[in-house]
């Protein structure tokens, strides 16, 4: 039971292809040894024993085929006499196979490499006798195949098996029976050769509402790929009446546009620092005044604004002092030292400053210079 529910399930999860007529045959010789069952010499009484075969597979499981053995003549049975032919006896019949491992084990669409297979069988049987007539009987036999299979093609197999001559021989029995004392047990070795390989097609099978889902799946790829056919060759279009514009564009005549600019040669400020409570312009600082000066003797219409600043150090009066001496003294270089006139400078004080977070940076005077208009 437990057996079947296991090959209930294997089967539940995937299904073999139906072969066709011709596919999974093989052929097979065989050679080996006989002698009887009981009441002979096991080893004395063997002689050699050769065969063909011809199978059908049907299923990975069960096989179907033909099968003719003949028994050399060596007999040194007692009580016998030898036959002067070539062949002591022979066997034709018809057998079936079950790979037990395949039924147990379930089977992945692929060959393993060792099976063992249930064999039985039925057939004429033949005597091959000189003193008296030919002896026929009804034959059975059943056995097992040890089968190594070394590639997909070739399988070589070992077969003990044991047949039975069913009939009664002039002893006293029924005409039809299993009698040990009327079988013989054979050990044969052989190659099979299978035609077109020896595999069968493990398919995963699926039921209709899967099979509708995916048909459902692949319409809705279709319409969508459909839908970007057309989204592109709208795009498609789109790009043409584009690329026309431009080579409309490209080939327009190109409007000459004069642009009339304000000379504006200088808009610019510049600072000068002092020390706290100071209002001497330091060495250091005066390169600012004098560039300030340079360029008004190159632009004699130009005029500068100085906002002297003083930082909050100190109290308010003084601060506003400090604030106007500081844009004083810068007006004063201009006018004593590089001979700037008076009339184009205007120095304010604008108290203490705001403009810098860095306190001494407010102790500044911020020097605006007007460029000259035409």
């Amino acid at each position: 039971m437990a057996a079947g529910a296991a090959c209930a399930l294997t089967a539940s999860a995937q299904a073999v292809e139906g072969p066709r007529f011709c596919d999974n045959w093989s052929v097979g010789v065989q050679g080996g040894v006989t002698t009887p069952l009981t009441h002979h010499a096991f080893f004395g009484s063997m002689r050699p024993v050769v065969g063909l075969q011809l199978k059908k597979q049907l299923t990975p499981v069960f096989g179907i085929g033909a099968e003719g053995y003949f028994g050399i003549n060596t007999s040194t049975w007692k009580g016998r006499t030898p036959s002067k032919t070539a062949f002591d006896d022979s066997y034709v019949g018809i057998y079936g196979t079950a790979d037990l491992f395949n039924l147990f084990g379930g089977y992945d669409g692929t060959v393993r490499p060792f099976t063992i297979e249930a064999v039985a069988g039925a057939g004429w049987g033949h005597m091959y006798e000189t003193a008296i007539p030919d002896h026929n009987y009804f034959a059975t036999r059943a056995g097992l195949n040890f089968n190594f299979n070394v590639s997909e093609y070739v399988t070589l197999n070992v077969s003990p098996s044991v047949y039975y001559d069913m009939s009664d021989g002039g002893a006293e029995q029924s005409s039809a029976s299993y009698n040990a004392n009327r079988a013989t047990f054979n050990v044969m070795a052989g190659v099979t050769y299978h035609f077109g390989g020896n595999e069968f097609k493990v398919v995963r099978p699926y039921d209709q509402a899967q099979i509708d889902a995916l048909n459902g799946q692949i319409n809705d790829l279709r319409a969508t790929n459909q839908a970007a056919v057309q989204a592109n060759a709208a795009l498609q279009d789109e790009n043409a009446v584009l690329a026309a514009q431009i080579v409309a564009l490209q080939n327009a005549p190109v409007p000459v546009v004069q642009e009339v600019k304000e000379n504006n040669y200088l808009n610019s400020v510049r600072y000068v620092y002092y020390k706290i409570g100071s209002s001497t312009i330091t060495a250091d600082q005066r390169p600012n005044v004098e560039m300030i000066a340079d360029y008004m003797k190159d632009h004699p219409n130009s005029t500068v604004v100085i906002k002297g600043y003083a930082s909050q150090d100190g109290n308010l009066e003084f601060n506003e002092k400090l604030a106007q001496k500081r844009a004083e003294s810068v007006k004063n270089m201009l006018v004593k030292t590089y001979k700037i006139k008076a009339d184009r400078i205007t120095a304010e004080g604008e108290g203490i400053g705001h403009m810098f977070d860095q306190e001494s940076w407010n102790r500044v005077s911020i020097c605006t210079i007007n460029s000259e208009q035409k």
